[in-house]
This record gives structure tokens, sequence and C-alpha cells, in this order.
């Protein structure tokens, strides 16, 4: 009980570290505070690594623990300690990616809404883009103020464009503003068709995306409950002869240590043969 009682006061320290608030509310409102923040006034990167850190050696810990716990010895503990510090790392690049989801998602519905501002309102590209912007996604919305902010103060839209690309880093980003630059340097009384067929092209790639990732679920959950069996096993292998005194020995823990990195690799390489393919930046200056 007492091992058990460790573990749980590890889970909730990594859960403290890893949470900006106390409920889901003060969760939402800080990610929109976050998201809303501009790069001036965004964490200095120092403290960025700092909190990674951070988090990466409260998970290393609780893991430890919670092998400690289980099989005893050095090795085993030692091994899941640090596969729990690479938790943290492979959270972050995980939200990294939902945020492009994101985008990839938001991109038709304000495609739409600048061709309606455009064609039906008389706004200009510029003046659309960054009124349609304001409904756009939290995670975009640091980016789109600082092209906003760019755009007030040079009026140039290149420029502006240039730093959403470079903000937003997305290969959908940079071809809608590479047609939006276009669109607003010729002109022409093509720009409603033109930005028509950019917002259904967006559309057919998000829906196709989505669609992928809706084929996937039953695999990924699949992952995601095969690579929790080994923890009950060995949970149940306790009970069973000697239990933990088998897993001390030295052959228990050259076992052990094989099957955490077998369910590992076997974890990685499920998730790299599900990754949806992301198209390649061709528009990066």
């Amino acid at each position: 009980m007492t091992a058990l009682a460790f573990i749980a006061a590890g889970a909730a320290g990594v859960w403290l570290l890893s949470t900006p608030g106390g409920g889901p509310t003060t969760s939402a409102a800080w990610r929109r505070a976050s998201a809303r923040r501009s790069p001036s006034t965004a964490p200095p990167t120092s403290v960025l690594l700092l909190h990674g850190a951070l988090a990466g050696a409260a998970t290393a810990v609780a893991a430890w623990i919670g092998a400690w716990a289980l099989f005893g010895g050095v090795v085993a503990p030692a091994l899941v300690a640090l596969l729990g510090a690479a938790i943290p790392p492979c959270a972050v690049t995980q939200r990294r990616r939902r945020r492009a989801v994101d985008s990839w998602q938001a991109w038709p519905r304000l495609l739409a809404e600048i061709r309606v501002l455009v064609a039906h309102q008389g706004r200009s590209i510029p003046a659309a883009l960054f009124a349609a912007g304001k409904h756009a996604p939290d995670e975009m919305q640091p980016a789109i103020s600082e092209a906003a902010r760019t755009w007030s103060l040079s009026t140039d839209f290149e420029a502006a464009l240039r730093v959403l690309k470079t903000s937003l880093a997305d290969p959908t980003a940079d071809a809608v503003c590479e047609t939006l630059l276009a669109a607003h340097q010729i002109g022409g009384v093509r720009i409603d068709a033109r930005l028509r067929a950019l917002a259904e092209a967006a559309q057919a790639e998000a829906a196709a995306r989505s669609d992928a990732r809706a084929k996937q679920a039953g695999a990924r959950f699949a992952r995601s409950f095969v690579a929790s069996v080994p923890a009950f096993m060995a949970v149940i292998g306790l009970s069973i002869g000697r239990g933990r005194q088998a897993y001390e020995s030295g052959d228990g823990q050259l076992l052990v240590a094989f099957s955490v990195l077998a369910v590992a690799a076997c974890w990685l390489w499920a998730g790299r043969i599900m990754a949806i393919p992301v198209r390649k930046r061709v528009f990066l200056q």
C-alpha cells in the first residue's frame, strides 16, 4: 500500500506540473490567454526549457517509483524512468500535431468568410484576412495578430504574410498566403472564383485528413489498450509464485528490461505506420 501511495503522489505531482489550471474553466481560460499573447510577451525559451526539464524529471521519478514498487532491482526501474522522462516531449509534439489539425480544419471556414467579405462587402483582401482571422482557433491567434500588427505598421501585405507563414509553419497556410498575395497584387474580376477554388481545395484536404483519422480510431484505441496489457500482467505477476522476488533476480530484471523495450519499440513502430503524411512546405520565402 505504501508503494501505491508513492505512485499516486508522483502521478499527482506530474499532473500538477503539466496542467496550467485547476479545472476545465481555468485551463480553457489559460489556453486562450496564452494563445493571444504576442511573441514579445511569451515566456523566454529558457523558461520553457526549465518547465520541460521539471516535467520530465517529475515523470521520471514517478515512473521509477512505480517500476521499483513492481519489479524492485535497479535495471528495470532505471529503464522505465528513462522512458518516462520522454513522455513530456512526446506530449508537446502531440499538442503541436493537434494544433496543425485545427489549422487545417479552420482554413476552409476562414477562406469562405474572406470570400464573402471581399466579394459581397467590398473589403480588400488584407482587411478581409485579418477580420476573418479574429474567428480563427486560439492556436492561430498569435500568428494572425502579429501579421495584422505588421500590416498596420507597414501596410506591406507581403511582409505581413511572411510573418504569418513563418509563425504557422504549415503547408496549407503557405499555399493560402501565396494565393492571397497573388490575388491582392493582380486583382481582377476573378478573385471570387480563385478564393472559392482555394476554399474547396482546403476543404477537400481537411475532409481527407479527418476521414483518415476517423478510420484509424479503432487502431489507435487498440494500440493504447495493448500497451497497457503488459503493465496489468506485471501487477498480476506479483501474486503468482515468488512474485516480486522473481522480478528482482538478475534474470528477472533482464527479462523485464527486454519486455519494456519491446513494448516501447512496438508503440513507436505502430505510431510511425499510422502517421498521416504531411505535405512538404514549398513556399518558404
